[in-house]
């Protein structure tokens, strides 16, 4: 069946791997291919994506310290009648990346904003963990700062469904410091190197987790998961 062409004026968001290239969708292939410009977060690493697909576009960088900028630009590109992609690093734009601003700017200016799903290590680590689906709540990152960490995490302890959070390899084990102290007896999953030669869950309470970092190296971006209050 044969789809039809995109849609002038159109930004498209373009969820893309979050490790396995295999992940990329058709859909998103034939946006990358058929689009004016490719709003990229990283230039280089989408560059090297749109490179494996032998797909040849203009790059524009757009990412957290010039989304004010970069989101009037792509404006005025849409109001040219171009058809713009927007992708980040890795997975969905717009979750723990750039992309929500330009969303409502362009939705603001009257311009039709389209999603191209696709990758997301939210719901990838999720739906494996083993923890209970029906009802979660998605932090993303914590605050860098100990107090405002702490303070997260604590008026999130009565919350019934499972928490989700992503952590960098430099602060987990600061983050299972602090699951210990404020869910010590709580289940949590940690998801690794999604998709990825290396994948790993790792499971038990927040104690048996940090004595697991403690002997071993664990590289790679996380999805942390903590049950839910019972």
């Amino acid at each position: 069946m044969e789809m039809p062409p995109l849609t002038a004026s159109t930004l498209y968001l373009v969820a893309t791997p979050i490790g396995n290239l295999e992940d990329i969708t058709l859909r998103a292939l034939r946006v990358l291919r058929e689009c004016d410009v490719v709003a990229a977060e990283d230039t280089r690493r989408t560059g090297q994506l749109l490179k494996h697909f032998e797909i040849s576009k203009p790059l524009l960088s757009y990412f957290q310290f010039n989304e004010a900028r970069r989101s009037e630009e792509i404006i005025e590109r849409l109001r040219r009648g171009e058809k713009v992609a927007l992708a980040t690093d890795a997975g969905s734009p717009g979750i723990s990346d750039p992309g929500e601003r330009v969303v409502k700017a362009a939705i603001a200016a009257g311009f039709r904003v389209e999603a191209v799903p696709g990758a997301c290590a939210l719901v990838a680590a999720l739906t494996a963990s083993g923890l209970p689906t029906d009802e979660f709540h998605f932090i993303g990152f914590l605050p860098h700062k100990s107090g405002q960490r702490r303070n997260q995490l604590e008026a999130l302890k009565t919350f019934a469904g499972t928490l989700v959070l992503y952590e960098s390899p430099y602060r987990i084990e600061k983050l299972l410091v602090e699951l210990s102290e404020v869910f010590p007896k709580r289940q949590v999953v940690l998801a690794r190197e999604l998709t990825k030669r290396f994948e790993e869950f790792l499971r038990g309470t927040p104690a048996e987790l940090l004595a697991i970092k403690q002997k071993r190296s664990l590289k790679g971006e996380f999805v942390v998961m903590v049950a839910g209050e019972v």
